[in-house]
């Protein structure tokens, strides 16, 4: 029986679990957010919330913790250089699980895990006003209406004036009836 047995095991030995939660774990302080199910955020979430909260005390002793759990160098600087100073002052709750529906393949329940303070779309930051563009392959047709609004009208009537003169003056013309 499984009496107050309130670990997710996710269907692995408890070693596959420990390396698959280090190596999410690292990926979501590398990325700031993670694409995963939801069993799997939810144990993420319990698995890195005490490393942050580790990381808020910049010393010998809790770098070495945290790469204890990591192990991944650039995980733990990038975690104690970026994203503690960040998270000084909140008290908890350094993740968001959203979520984003099923995977086609399985019909699994997906989500996005992210640190919370990372989303600008959220927060309403400069990122989030800022419109992004996409850069698209003007035709010849665009060009030349970018070209006549850009030019004077004046140097366009004159440019128009010679090649008539020049119509007028060459005999190979025949005047038509």
């Amino acid at each position: 029986m499984r009496h107050s047995k309130v670990i997710n095991h996710l269907g692995r030995t408890s070693s596959h679990r420990k390396a698959m939660l280090s190596n999410m774990a690292a990926s979501l302080i590398l990325h700031k957010r993670i694409t995963t199910t939801t069993a799997k955020a939810k144990a993420l979430r319990t698995f890195v919330e005490p490393i942050i909260t580790k990381s808020k005390e910049d010393s010998t002793h809790s770098r070495r913790v945290v790469f204890s759990y990591l192990k991944d160098k650039i995980a733990v600087a990038e975690l104690f250089r970026d994203v503690s100073p960040k998270i000084g002052e909140r008290p908890g709750g350094y993740t968001r699980i959203l979520k984003i529906g099923n995977r086609i393949g399985d019909n699994a329940d997906m989500c996005i895990l992210e640190l919370v303070d990372y989303n600008e779309a959220m927060l309403g930051g400069e990122a989030a006003k800022t419109k992004t563009t996409r850069r698209r392959r003007t035709t010849k047709k665009k060009e030349d209406a970018v070209a006549e609004t850009k030019a004077p009208k004046a140097s366009k009537e004159n440019a128009e004036k010679p090649v008539a003169k020049a119509e007028e003056t060459s005999g190979d013309s025949v005047p038509e009836e």
